[in-house]
C-alpha cells in the first residue's frame, strides 16, 4: 500500500510556494540519494523538472522509467488550489518516496527505477473538447526529451486522462505499448498485474495514430500520454487516472487520491516484475517481424512533413 506517501505527497504539493529543491528535500527525507532538479523557464513561466534513481540490487537488470505527466500542479492565478492535472505529479513523487522506504528497509527491487516530472504550481491553460486542457509552462520538446533516460529499458507513463468521453471508469486504465511508431499489443504481463492492483477487470485506454504524434503537429490528442514515446525508441505505456465523468485537467477539488494509489502500486508492481525479468511490454521477436514486414514508423515521431 502506498497511501501514505500519496498523501504525503498531495499535502507537500498543494501549496503556490512549493518548488522543485523542497520536493528533493522532502524525497532525501524518505531515504531517496539520487536526485536531480533543474529549472525550466519560458517568457511567463518555469517549472523546476526532477529526476530520482532509486538504485536495485542487480546493475544488470532492466530498468523502468516512470514519468509523472502533466502540465502543471496548479493554474494560479487562474484557479486556486492543486488542479486534476497533477495527478502525475504526485504519483511519481510518491512513487519515488515509497521506493527509497522499501529500500531503506531492506526491500530493494531487483532493478532500477528511474523516476521523472516536474513542479509547476502556476501552469498555463488552453481550450480543448470536451474540457479545458493544461498547457506546458515550458518548451513541451526540451520537457519531453528531459524526462526519459538513456538507461530506461522500459516506461510508464502516468497521466490524468478524465478530460475525455473514451473511458468511462472511474480508476486506472492502460493503453497499449507504443514502441517506434507503433501502436502495439496490449501487454498480457501488464493486464495480469493491473488485476490483481484493481481486484478489477484491466481496463484499456484506446489510442488512434494522432495520440503517439508529437504535439507539434496540432493534430487532436487525446491528453500527452504518450507524448514520451516521441522521444524514445524503447516500449512505452499510459497508465491513465480515469472517471466516469468528463473531468477538466484545469480543474480543483477533482484529485482522487484512491486512483493516484493505484497507479503508484501497479507501477511499483510493473519494477519488481520487470526487473526480474518476467514482465514483458511486448513480444520482442513479433516487433521485429513486423517491422521487417511493413518497415519503420519512426516518421510518426517527428512533426511530419510540411503543408503548403
Amino acid at each position: 500500500m502506498a497511501m501514505r506517501q500519496v498523501i504525503d505527497a498531495f499535502e507537500l504539493l498543494d501549496s503556490a510556494l512549493i518548488d522543485g529543491p523542497a520536493v528533493a528535500e522532502f524525497l532525501h527525507g524518505q531515504g531517496a540519494e539520487n536526485i536531480r532538479v533543474e529549472r525550466m523557464t519560458s517568457e511567463k513561466h518555469h517549472t523546476d523538472f526532477m529526476q530520482v534513481r532509486i538504485p536495485g540490487r542487480n546493475k544488470a537488470a532492466p530498468v523502468l522509467g516512470i514519468i509523472g505527466k502533466l502540465g502543471g500542479i496548479g493554474a494560479r492565478p487562474a484557479q486556486v488550489g492543486m488542479v486534476s492535472d497533477a495527478d502525475g505529479a504526485i504519483a511519481a513523487v510518491a512513487a519515488a518516496a515509497k521506493l527509497a522506504t522499501m529500500a531503506a528497509k531492506g526491500d530493494r527491487l531487483e532493478g532500477d527505477v528511474i523516476i521523472s516530472t516536474h513542479i509547476c504550481p502556476a501552469a498555463p491553460t488552453r481550450p480543448h473538447q470536451p474540457v479545458p486542457f493544461m498547457s506546458a509552462p515550458v518548451d513541451r520538446v526540451k520537457l519531453g526529451r528531459a524526462e526519459l533516460h538513456a538507461d530506461m529499458s522500459a516506461v510508464l507513463s502516468i497521466d490524468t486522462s478524465r478530460g475525455n468521453r473514451v473511458v468511462n471508469h472511474k480508476g486506472i486504465a492502460i493503453t497499449p505499448t507504443v514502441r517506434q511508431g507503433y501502436i502495439l499489443p496490449v501487454s498480457r504481463d501488464l493486464t495480469d498485474i493491473l488485476e490483481i492492483v484493481t481486484a478489477e477487470p484491466a481496463v484499456v485506454m484506446p489510442l488512434s495514430t494522432q495520440d503517439i504524434t508529437p504535439y507539434a503537429n496540432n493534430l487532436y490528442h487525446i491528453n500527452s500520454i504518450l507524448q514520451p514515446s516521441v522521444y524514445t525508441d524503447k516500449p512505452v505505456v499510459g497508465v491513465a487516472v480515469t472517471a466516469r465523468v468528463a473531468v477538466p485537467g484545469s480543474a480543483t477539488g477533482a484529485t482522487q487520491l484512491d486512483d493516484i494509489e493505484k497507479s503508484v502500486r501497479f507501477s511499483i508492481e510493473v519494477a519488481k516484475n520487470l526487473g526480474r525479468g518476467i514482465c514483458a511490454f511486448h513480444d520482442e521477436a513479433e516487433f521485429d517481424r513486423l517491422q521487417a514486414l511493413y518497415g519503420s514508423m519512426q516518421h510518426l515521431q517527428t512533426a511530419g512533413k510540411a503543408i503548403p
